[in-house]
């Protein structure tokens, strides 16, 4: 028999309509025995040591006919999402006690996960662990294999992203820095604007919320205009960039996080710009790319060892702190990846 402790947990109440609320999540208390259930077959008993918050979290918490391939969130059931953990114990040969994982896992202090294969193994811990919820996670894989494989970058392109201090955004940005190319984001506070030049190397950046006529705001930063935009935000940014492409851009269409908390979703008026800039607009999902972690690997950590990739984390601490750090993505309250730290390593 294993010792029986107290497990925090995030649930989440009820299917949630409209903007999600701090008020739409409790946080509570039972108890897990730290033994694998005999049922659990091959499964892992892990503690969990951070937790990524995502938007695309948001589209789980509201049953929808959308396709998605993670599951929906149940109610008045755990969330879960990414995060770093600590094999307790271990029903898959692949995996050991002590061995150090990322991949999907509750929102809780202790959860036991039915499938490991779906969890990597972290052979690298000369980093910040909590890197692997994002540059080296799921985050990173997205800005990696979507500017690189989607958007086929050339050097001295003008690229354009969109909602650019988040967990992507900010490596999307130095990706095509790297590579020689004139990068602008846009941010929705001053504090954000200075990261990205000051910090991020952007060559300029704007707050999107200042600007009454974004259209306007483009072509001042693009008189050419956009050869590559990366797509986080959606609704009105979507239309007035589409507006501003140049021949033969390419957009990849990451997230639209503007979009996630309405009931109806905004309209894009200058489709017909596809046509006309015979642009190529791409949706994406990281799951597509994750049998080439090793190849991600290989050509990131390089960067991360030798300085040349700045990475910014915004960390809450605990398991109470998660539903704000969660709900603050949606109102830009997060100033880069935001993490919640569950526990230390021990």
């Amino acid at each position: 028999m294993g010792e029986t402790v107290s497990n925090k947990q995030v649930i989440l109440k009820d299917s949630v309509t409209g903007i999600a609320k701090e008020s739409d999540f409790e946080v509570t208390t039972s108890t897990i025995c730290l033994k694998l259930p005999e049922s659990s077959g091959k499964g892992v008993l892990v503690k969990n040591l951070c937790l990524s918050c995502d938007p695309y979290m948001r589209i789980l918490m509201t049953k929808t006919d959308l396709y998605f391939p993670i599951d929906f969130y149940t109610p008045a059931s755990v969330i879960f999402g990414y995060g770093v953990a600590k094999v307790l114990e271990s029903g898959d040969p692949n995996l050991k006690e002590g061995d150090l994982v990322w991949g999907v896992t509750g929102w809780e202090e202790y959860s036991v996960i039915e499938d490991p294969q779906k969890l990597f193994k972290i052979h690298h811990s000369d980093v910040p662990l909590s890197y692997y919820t994002g540059i080296l996670g799921m985050a990173g894989m997205t800005a990696y294999f979507g500017f690189y494989d989607v958007c086929c970058p050339k050097k001295g392109e003008y690229v354009f992203i969109s909602a650019a201090s988040g967990a992507v955004g900010q490596l999307v940005g130095q990706f095509a820095k790297l590579l020689g190319c004139y990068v602008v984001g846009a941010a929705g506070t001053q504090q954000k604007i200075d990261l990205l030049k000051n910090k991020l190397g952007f060559d300029e950046a704007f707050n999107y919320k200042q600007e009454s006529d974004l259209n306007a705001a483009l072509k001042r930063y693009f008189p050419k205009g956009i050869d590559i935009y990366f797509e986080n935000v959606g609704g009105k940014m979507l239309d007035a960039v589409l507006g501003n492409m140049r021949a033969h851009g390419r957009i990849a269409a990451c997230g639209m996080i503007s979009q996630y908390n309405l009931e109806k979703p905004e309209g894009v008026h200058n489709l017909l710009n596809i046509i006309l800039q015979r642009l190529r607009v791409q949706g994406f999902e990281v799951f597509d790319y994750y049998h080439r972690y090793s190849e991600f690997l290989d050509a990131v950590l390089p960067l991360i060892r030798a300085q040349r990739l700045t990475y910014v984390e915004d960390i809450a601490d605990g398991l109470d702190a998660g539903p704000a750090a969660l709900v603050g993505l949606f109102s830009g309250r997060n100033v880069g990846k935001q993490v919640v730290a569950v526990a230390a390593e021990s």
